[in-house]
């Protein structure tokens, strides 16, 4: 029986976001279309949300080998979006190499838009081979926050990056209102990351080694005049990290004085942290790139990690501020 409805003109995998600002200055969607394996939810805004929140989600929780996400999203001028998960992104096992799971991600940010896309860590299993390629486009006034992280795998059943190849590059165009769609612009930044377990010169280490201990990895970059403020003091935090071979030239008498003096709230959040930062070893680094901020990190735990860059976020305050709390809910 033929059916009456004519045929979809969405291929597997593809989907689409178009946000903008409505009339009443609060941010809604225009559409959202998606076919699987994507799938998309968003629930109803408010004008006290912030931004608009789309969960990013698969059928099965995960993505098989050969499975393959093309992405585009729409931030129309002023237009606030959050893109967040329902937990790690799990990428199953390919049966040969050649077989890979591939994620695209395009993203348009126009003049006073931002996107904040702060998702669940991507979980790729022994012997998954991904692929993930995420271009963001920016107006002069556009902002983005964007979190990119990998875990070893599922560590209850012994896997320790035991996956077969993990490819994520991350592009960061400037672009003026003018442009034509088609054209990126200005290339800001381009950070990739190459993680192959399968695939390795003779006599290196195994990837497992060359991670050396750390349970997860991940990248954080912020541009735009509402990432200002966080970028900032990412800047200054990793500024105030004790140096490895510092000396304190400061006499005893000196140094107890100063240790015995009242310490600020950010001083004894700081000190708090950093101990953290020792005891669950933690280690980031932050940089300006071209007016990208990135943040690199690594720790032995995933929690550890959710959790430190969370504190981070939180205790700066303008994601939350900006973008709602509901944005934050993958690094609580």
């Amino acid at each position: 029986m033929l059916s009456p409805f004519p045929k979809s003109s969405s291929l597997a995998g593809e989907g689409r976001i178009v946000v903008k600002l409505s009339p009443n200055n609060v941010s809604a969607l225009e559409s959202i279309t998606y076919q699987y394996p994507l799938k998309l939810i968003s629930p109803s805004s408010t004008a006290y949300q912030g931004s608009v929140l789309v969960f990013l989600l698969s059928y099965g929780g995960g993505l098989v080998g050969g499975d393959q996400i093309n992405l585009s999203i729409d931030v129309q001028p002023r237009a606030r979006l959050s893109i967040v998960t329902q937990g790690h992104t799990k990428i199953f096992r390919s049966v040969a190499s050649d077989i890979v799971t591939r994620q695209n991600l395009k993203v348009d940010i126009k003049d006073g838009a931002a996107l904040c896309l702060l998702p669940d860590p991507v979980q790729p299993f022994e012997s998954s081979v991904y692929e993930q390629v995420q271009i963001f486009r920016l107006t002069s006034g556009a902002s983005l926050c964007l979190l990119d992280w990998v875990t070893q795998g599922r560590a209850a059943r012994g896997e320790n990056w035991s996956l077969g190849r993990w490819i994520g590059r991350n592009e960061v165009w400037a672009v003026s209102g003018s442009e034509s769609p088609s054209s990126k612009g200005r290339l800001l930044l381009r950070d990739t990351v190459i993680l192959d377990g399968a695939n390795r010169p003779s006599e290196s280490p195994s990837l497992r080694e060359s991670m050396h201990g750390n349970a997860v990895v991940g990248t954080l970059i912020l541009r735009g005049p509402m990432t200002e403020s966080i970028g900032n003091f990412f800047l200054s935090e990793f500024a105030a990290l004790p140096r490895l071979g510092a000396r304190d030239f400061r006499s005893t008498e000196l140094r107890e004085e100063e240790e015995a003096m009242p310490q600020s709230p950010l001083e004894i959040w700081r000190n708090r942290r950093l101990q953290e930062e020792r005891d669950k070893q933690v280690l980031w680094s932050a940089a300006n790139v071209r007016g990208c901020i990135v943040v690199k990190f690594g720790a032995a735990a995933v929690e550890a990690a959710r959790n430190w860059i969370g504190t981070m976020l939180v205790q700066e305050g303008s994601i939350e501020r900006d973008f709602g709390e509901q944005a934050l809910m993958c690094v609580r």
